[in-house]
């Protein structure tokens, strides 16, 4: 194998696994191609069957184990460098490590992260990886997208797993926020809704499915959709339109949540968006410019208004739009203070 001079571990991603020097001898057993490539695709982590496959003696593994050559990342699994793994190898080597498996739940999702990889294996298998959460799953094979790279559940199943996992932890804001983080970056409700319908048993099926059917309607974050169930829903408000477009500065924009009727639009303002002052003079000119332009007020929510006094939140939004001309009545939900 010939090494790099870099220090970087993902500058040695692509090592070729060249013989050389010493053990030119070997050259015509080895097939050197595949372990090239095998290097460039797995980010230089290889298994032990692979190596076997490709002409690689166990006592050739061993040897250049010695010299620094190869590390055992897992007991059969190693990299072709001796820094710290980067988060793709520590991905290979979980899949190769508990082979054949799959990346999944989080780790199968673009934009989610966990605390550790997790990875998924047929429900007819048991095997333990310290560090990796391995789950057993029916109909492995079938939900798994083998020519990914590492191999992962399809993302439509993963999202399933991933909210039905946090629904039955009671985390239902964690739930969406992942639907809303996939359907955003790698996959569509649709996807997902089909993906639901064929699977038997699934904890929460009915919440998972209203989760989507929300995404649909353009409820895209789990602010939108907690002021839609805890805020407008059950007391009673007007239904306002979803991500409305607006040309009141000049450009388009989107709203988050539009009453037209009474001239009042609602703006959900998640820290991770609106916590910086670029993001404070762009709210102040949309607020100002619809002013202006539509005489239409803005009234800006945050997570605490939404989920914590979701109630005086909701009399708040009624006694606007009472005053900007509704007639309707606000109803009391079950959380509403008595008296």
């Amino acid at each position: 194998m010939r090494r790099t001079s870099h220090g970087d571990p993902q500058a040695r991603q692509a090592q070729v696994f060249a013989v050389g020097g010493r053990e030119t001898d070997l050259s015509m057993a080895i097939d050197t191609r595949t372990l090239d490539h095998l290097s460039w695709l797995q980010h230089g982590v290889l298994a032990r069957r692979q190596f076997l496959d490709a002409g690689v003696t166990d006592n050739d593994i061993e040897r250049w184990v010695r010299r620094r050559r190869l590390v055992a990342a897992r007991p059969g699994v190693y990299v072709n460098h001796t820094g710290p793994l980067t988060p793709a190898q520590r991905e290979w080597v979980a899949v190769l490590a508990a082979w054949p498996a799959a990346l999944s739940h989080e780790s199968a999702i673009p934009g989610l992260r966990s605390d550790r990889v997790q990875v998924a294996i047929d429900v007819r298998r048991t095997i333990e990886l310290p560090g990796v959460q391995v789950h057993r799953m029916a109909h492995f094979a079938e939900r798994t997208d083998w020519r990914a790279a590492p191999p992962r559940i399809k993302v439509a199943d993963a999202v399933i797993d991933v909210m039905s996992g946090r629904i039955s932890n009671d985390d239902v804001a964690g739930a969406y926020a992942a639907l809303a983080t996939a359907t955003h970056a790698a996959t569509q409700p649709d996807r997902i809704a089909r993906a639901l319908a064929r699977r038997e048993r699934v904890a929460g099926r009915g919440l998972i499915a209203g989760m989507v059917a929300d995404v649909e309607a353009g409820a895209c974050s789990v602010l939108e959709r907690g002021y839609l169930h805890r805020v407008e829903r059950p007391h009673g408000l007007p239904r306002g339109r979803r991500q409305p477009g607006s040309l009141a500065t000049g450009k388009r924009t989107m709203k988050d949540v539009r009453y037209d009727k009474y001239g009042l639009i609602v703006e959900l303002n998640g820290r991770m968006i609106h916590d910086r002052p670029q993001a404070w003079d762009a709210d102040a000119e949309r607020d100002l410019a619809e002013l202006a332009v539509a005489e239409a007020v803005t009234a800006r929510v945050t997570y605490g208004l939404v989920f914590r006094h979701q109630c005086r939140t909701a009399a708040w939004i009624g006694r606007i739009l009472h005053r900007r001309g509704w007639t309707g009545m606000l109803f009391a939900c079950p959380s509403c203070p008595t008296g």
